[in-house]
């Protein structure tokens, strides 16, 4: 990492670089209002005057802007819960409106000068060793607002860098001015006198372009409009990652070096949570390689997506409604497709209001899936309590009756799995009772190639020949293991 990226994530580093470089530019301001004012009265040079001017203004504005970075760097709070950035949007445009107007003054005077009644410009080399003194510092400290304001994208520090270095154009056209007018006066050229105020409203004329361009600048800043290019960027770097469907909102906004990102992103209505907080991980990921360190927000909205099937449609509607379906089937008969479901629902449920559920959940598959004909759904009970199971053990019990069955049990299903020629094995048998129910659970071994459809058939046929064997068996609950896995 560089070192300006490095300060750059170094906040109290940045808001003390900030502050200091615009501590600078009020001392620096001082110091050339006070030399240029001085220069001016004592040669009468209106374009020295309005160079003072500006650089009274400039020291108003750099004042203001030193005031911006220390508001603008705090942190958000109740009344401003985007933080305070945009005081230096707020700090730029006021300077821009302060260089507006000492403009409009000193075209005025300008015009009175030339029109109405003739100054006497007294010339000696003192204005002169100003002005030039003025340049190398004004050339000095734009270049380091410039920087700083570059590094942290301010708003406030740039436009000081922008006075500063109109400053230097606009104290070359007063020397100019001057030098014509001290050439005029030892010619004898008349129309030469008016080089001074002629040079001052091209100062300011050029200025006022400028500032125009940064008014505009901070105007859209603080009207929250959005950066064009920034947002393309952005968009174009969403829509490419792996699984959003599409952007259905992008709003992009500035404030002071600060950038906020809200989208509203169209997700495949399949995602879980977890898959949908990972894209939206990779989606801010994405936004700030565009602008990094944006504040970026996501909203997500479930959309269905063109490779959806008929089992992911079925589902979703079940997703809808807050219910568990498995064993989904879809069956084709005579032309018609019917889907068969298992659905889970709260065992504290009464038949006729499951029944109202169900039939409502059906009617909505088919809305949803119009090329099916019907929808047959087989209700089952979800716990909704937490059962407290009872190892069977002899061992335990003392029961060489209860010993004999939990034996008997095991020796069955390892029996029963012997008729598979899939089965490699069967372990970690265990044989519990919930009340008057017995279970039994354990893990069995099969090939790594064979399919999931088979490792489920020949599982529910290994639980049914169980349960033939031992009716007493009220449930039997198998968990199939890959043979590359079994380190028994």
């Amino acid at each position: 990492m560089s070192a300006t990226a490095s300060l750059g994530h170094n906040s109290e580093e940045m808001t003390a670089a900030k502050r200091r470089v615009a501590l600078h530019s009020v001392l620096a301001a001082l110091t050339m209002t006070l030399l240029k004012l001085a220069a001016g009265l004592l040669s009468g040079s209106l374009g020295v005057l309005s160079d003072a001017a500006h650089s009274g203004l400039d020291l108003v504005g750099s004042a203001l802007t030193l005031f911006s970075v220390r508001v603008s760097d705090k942190p958000a709070d109740a009344n401003h819960t985007y933080g305070h950035a945009k005081f230096e949007n707020l700090s730029a445009f006021v300077e821009a409106g302060l260089m507006a107007v000492s403009c409009a003054w000193i075209i005025w005077e300008a015009m009175q000068r030339i029109f109405l009644h003739e100054a006497v410009v007294r010339h000696s080399f003192w204005p002169v060793l100003v002005l030039v003194t003025s340049i190398a510092v004004d050339w000095w400290r734009s270049r380091k607002l410039a920087a700083v304001a570059q590094q942290f994208k301010s708003t406030a520090l740039a436009a000081d860098a922008f006075h500063f270095a109109s400053d230097i154009w606009s104290t070359l056209a007063v020397l100019c001015g001057l030098g014509l007018s001290w050439l005029g006066s030892i010619t004898g050229v008349g129309w030469l006198s008016y080089a001074d105020p002629v040079a001052a409203m091209l100062v300011s004329l050029m200025i006022l372009r400028l500032t125009w361009k940064l008014t505009r600048e901070t105007s859209e800043a603080l009207l929250d409009a959005a950066p064009s290019e920034i947002r393309e960027s952005i968009l174009r770097e969403v829509a490419g990652v792996d699984g959003v469907l599409g952007i259905e909102q992008a709003r992009v906004r500035r404030a002071g070096s600060l950038t906020f990102a809200d989208l509203t992103l169209a997700l495949p209505r399949s995602y879980t949570f977890e898959h949908t907080n990972e894209l939206v991980r990779a989606t801010t990921d994405a936004v700030q390689r565009v602008v990094p360190e944006a504040d970026v927000v996501i909203h997500t909205v479930p959309r269905q997506s063109s490779t959806e099937s008929i089992f992911d449609r079925v589902r979703s509607v079940a997703a809808r409604n807050n219910v568990s379906v498995h064993e989904v089937s879809v069956q084709s008969i005579e032309g018609k497709l019917r889907v068969e479901q298992h659905v889970e629902l709260n065992e504290a449920m009464t038949l006729a209001e499951a029944h109202n559920f169900v039939t409502a959940m059906e009617a909505e598959i088919l809305r949803e899936v119009p090329e099916l004909k019907s929808v047959l759904t087989h209700i089952e009970s979800e716990p909704a309590t937490i059962e407290r199971t009872l190892k069977v053990s002899g061992k335990a019990a003392g029961d060489g009756q209860v010993e004999s069955e939990t034996e008997r049990i095991r020796r069955n299903l390892r029996s029963v799995a012997a008729d598979f020629s899939e089965v490699v094995d069967v372990h970690e048998i265990l044989v519990g009772r919930t009340g008057e129910h017995i279970h039994v659970s354990c893990h069995c071994t099969l090939p790594d190639e064979l399919t999931m459809q088979r490792v489920h058939e020949v599982i529910t046929a290994l639980e049914d020949r169980l349960k033939l064997e031992c009716p007493e068996v009220y449930k039997v609950l198998i968990h199939p293991e890959p043979e590359t896995d079994n380190h028994r």
